[in-house]
């Protein structure tokens, strides 16, 4: 995914705040020209290489300000571990794939399933009732569930599947290799299970935009984005005072993630993707990284 793609989804996203661009509402429109079609990254990089002096760790991050076209990049086009911000992307593609009423029917499962995917908070204590395919989309992004989490990749044709998927939304770069808790594992120079900061904001404004989903659609997996359980203390925990935000939290051993939509107060939002990774392999994840990472780019966006 390069910078132009993600520029793409400014127009698109203003749909997400009720911004009309029609002529009447916006005014006159100035014609064309450099200044105005794009727009010079902010540079943060001193401060995102103090970060990772500090916590002795790497470092991406990739935001977009889809009203002001501003960008933010750092190591945008580096390769990190996803770890479960991937659910995010499996809950859309399944409100993408299955049509509403279809999201009510029941799946079960195991106790054996429980215990192979691992952290299962939602899912673990209801074995003897199931849940409808709405409700694990709902699971794995709220409270990232990873038995939900594989049951929505089943549904999806698996990891191909759900690779498909993403690169119908213009995601030629992520790599989708296991379910859980498989997915969380990265070998040096091996691209599977790995994606791009810039990979997956651009995915996260298409998947946003008006044609992958219907309205109501985007304001449930919003909704979901909201409510996640794992996510105060990472980009939430950046971002200025009153802006809301809803992401998607991701973690395991030295990897630390958050893909957000912030919203500033009377703005359009800013679509957020934080991936880090501690330079030792055997060291554990820090959501103070994350957090001060966030708070970089927001407040260079204010």
């Amino acid at each position: 995914m390069t910078r132009t793609a993600i520029g793409a989804t400014v127009v698109l996203l203003l749909a997400l705040t009720g911004c009309s661009t029609t002529p009447e509402a916006a005014g006159p429109q100035p014609e064309p020209t450099q200044e105005t079609t794009e727009t010079a990254p902010v540079d943060v990089s001193a401060e995102l290489r103090d970060l990772e002096t500090e916590f002795a760790a790497r470092v991406g991050v990739s935001a977009l300000d889809t009203g002001s076209g501003s960008t933010v990049e750092y190591r945008a086009a580096e390769r990190f571990g996803f770890a479960s911000t991937l659910k995010l992307f499996a809950a859309g593609e399944l409100l993408r794939q299955v049509p509403a009423e279809e999201r009510n029917t029941v799946v079960t499962w195991t106790e054996a399933d429980v215990a192979a995917a691992g952290y299962s908070p939602v899912t673990g204590s209801r074995v003897d009732t199931g849940l409808t395919l709405a409700e694990l989309a709902e699971a794995a992004v709220r409270e990232s569930d990873n038995t939900a989490m594989n049951l929505l990749l089943d549904r999806l044709d698996g990891p191909a599947g759900l690779e498909r998927g993403l690169a119908e939304l213009g995601d030629t770069t992520t790599r989708v290799a296991d379910v859980e808790p498989g997915l969380n594992e990265v070998v040096a120079g091996n691209p599977a299970n790995t994606t791009t900061p810039e990979a997956f904001t651009a995915a996260l404004g298409a998947l946003l935009a008006p044609d992958p989903l219907p309205a109501a659609d985007r304001e449930l997996l919003l909704d979901w984005m909201s409510g996640n359980a794992t996510g105060d203390p990472l980009v939430r925990a950046g971002a200025p005072a009153g802006w809301e935000v809803a992401d998607k939290s991701g973690g395991a051993g030295a990897i630390r993630n958050d893909v957000a939509v912030v919203t500033p107060p009377g703005r359009e939002p800013i679509l957020l993707t934080v991936l880090t990774e501690k330079e030792d392999p055997a060291a554990e994840y820090d959501d103070a990284l994350v957090a001060r990472a966030a708070g970089v780019v927001l407040t260079a966006l204010e």
